[in-house]
């Protein structure tokens, strides 16, 4: 356990942007056939702890939204993104996002859950969301990108935030992107239970 809690309360756009970039660098596999869904998600189950995270094909006019595109669920070594627009919100998926024994931790939980279900209803259990925990730390950020630049002293980069997610074929860095956002967030809840939390002033 690191003996000092060194973390910022806040960070600059600017001092994010000079931050070296943080990208993973395991397996990324894709599931886009309903058949492999049972495979991933066994695999995914065995974990106590996954990085949690979603995608949407981004709307540029005003009242129109799409479902989520993409789920990422990623344990530190292999990354699997569900193309939810091919393949269904199956059991399987379901039931670990049920399953309490795996943590899944993401920023922004809430709004990735309501907008998965807008698919499909479910129960949530053991989900941990990085914006509601990092305040324990002296963290007042609540964006990925600046949660990253004060925990792990580097950036996420957000370049593809807005590109198709309903693409036929995801690209490279689409797929490097995703898988870069559901991994991060291990990493960071990792360094966070490593470090003391910060002490309330009374």
């Amino acid at each position: 356990m690191t003996t000092t809690n060194s973390f910022t309360a806040k960070i600059s756009n600017e001092e994010t942007a000079e931050l070296p970039a943080i990208e993973f660098g395991g397996e990324i596999r894709i599931v886009d056939a309903e058949r492999d869904i049972v495979e991933a998600c066994k695999r995914l189950a065995a974990e106590p702890v996954i990085g949690f995270d979603t995608e949407t094909r981004p709307s540029f006019r005003p009242g129109v939204t799409f479902r989520v595109s993409l789920l990422q669920l990623s344990t530190p070594t292999v990354c699997y993104l569900f193309r939810l627009n091919k393949i269904p919100l199956a059991k399987p998926i379901l039931q670990l996002f049920e399953n309490r024994q795996v943590l899944k931790i993401g920023a922004d939980v809430a709004g990735d859950l309501r907008s998965l279900r807008q698919i499909r209803h479910f129960r949530d259990e053991g989900f941990i969301d990085l914006q509601t925990i990092a305040p324990q730390w002296g963290i007042e950020e609540k964006s990925l990108r600046k949660l990253s630049a004060i925990v792990l002293g580097q950036r996420v980069s957000k370049a593809q935030r807005l590109s198709n997610w309903e693409a036929a074929t995801l690209t490279d860095k689409q797929q490097l992107y995703a898988a870069t956002d559901a991994w991060v967030c291990i990493r960071i809840y990792d360094k966070l239970l490593h470090t003391p939390k910060k002490k309330k002033r009374s």
